[in-house]
């Protein structure tokens, strides 16, 4: 009973109100990474969140990954091929979920990490992904003057600061997937647990829907500031847990240095790094 009290109900118009005061009016190109638990109780759940998200954005992106896809080595025998309607991994959300069972979304193609989109954008936007570069629908959002929302959850989980990595040269691992019939090799990023580091160089709308946070980022802003950061310290956003492909990377770092990419019509990224304070 004491759990039930705790409780905390949010209506569908307060969840409104929020993304309202967040400067959302319908018009922006936007991905959401969302904790459904993280607001208490949302009335409607998460067809409320993917309802009201719809309609204060003019593009919605969500990751939609399926992690399950992944093989062992180029010489595994291929368990099942990538499809349309392919789960999305648990941790990933129940709002991605959701939205790839929408008939009117559209899902890039990539068998490990795909995007989900609804909205105006949507195809120019998951047109951009390759297999060496799995975080192009960034790339996208970040020409669109895009923005990235953290509902309930931290920078572990905000894909934009991949696609910063991909920029400032971070090396990318090799892992095997299924890809028309055949086992295909593919890019694959480090882990994220320690993103969060990223905190204090950007700069973030906040407001409150109940017990959860949601944070608004400009995505320039968060790529730029990630590949900064990164030529100051090559390894600042790699954890240091001793079983991760983290160290992987790190050691290649070490010996290689980074290898800095470019991304079409972007504007030049600054040149100096500061704390938001």
């Amino acid at each position: 009973m004491l759990n039930l009290a705790r409780r905390v109900q949010v209506s569908p118009q307060q969840l409104r109100e929020a993304l309202s005061s967040l400067g959302l009016t319908g018009t922006q190109h936007l991905i959401v990474h969302s904790s459904l638990k993280s607001f208490g109780t949302l009335e409607g759940g998460v067809e409320t969140l993917l309802g009201e998200l719809e309609h204060a954005t003019a593009t919605l992106l969500a990751p939609a990954f399926s992690y399950q896809t992944l093989l062992r080595g180029p010489d595994s025998p291929i368990h099942a091929q990538f499809e349309r309607g392919t789960r999305v991994s648990r941790d990933i959300g129940r709002l991605a979920q959701s939205m790839v069972e929408r008939p009117d979304a559209q899902r890039s193609f990539h068998p490990a990490l795909s995007f989900v989109a609804l909205g105006e954008e949507a195809g120019e936007i998951l047109g951009r992904q390759t297999l060496l570069n799995p975080y192009a629908p960034i790339g996208a959002l970040y020409e669109l003057d895009g923005y990235a929302l953290l509902a309930g959850v931290d920078h572990s989980s905000n894909t934009s600061i991949h696609y910063g990595e991909y920029l400032a040269g971070m090396p990318l691992l090799t892992r095997h997937l299924p890809y028309e019939g055949r086992v295909t090799s593919c890019s694959f990023p480090n882990c994220s647990a320690d993103f969060e580091r990223l905190a204090p160089y950007v700069r973030a709308v906040t407001v409150h829907a109940g017990r959860s946070r949601l944070r608004l980022y400009g995505v320039r802003e968060l790529v730029d500031a990630t590949v900064q950061l990164l030529r100051q310290d090559p390894e600042a956003l790699l954890c240091t847990y001793p079983s991760c492909r983290c160290q992987q990377v790190r050691a290649v770092v070490r010996r290689e240095g980074l290898k800095p990419r470019t991304h079409a019509d972007g504007p030049p990224l600054p040149t100096e790094l500061t704390v938001q304070h």
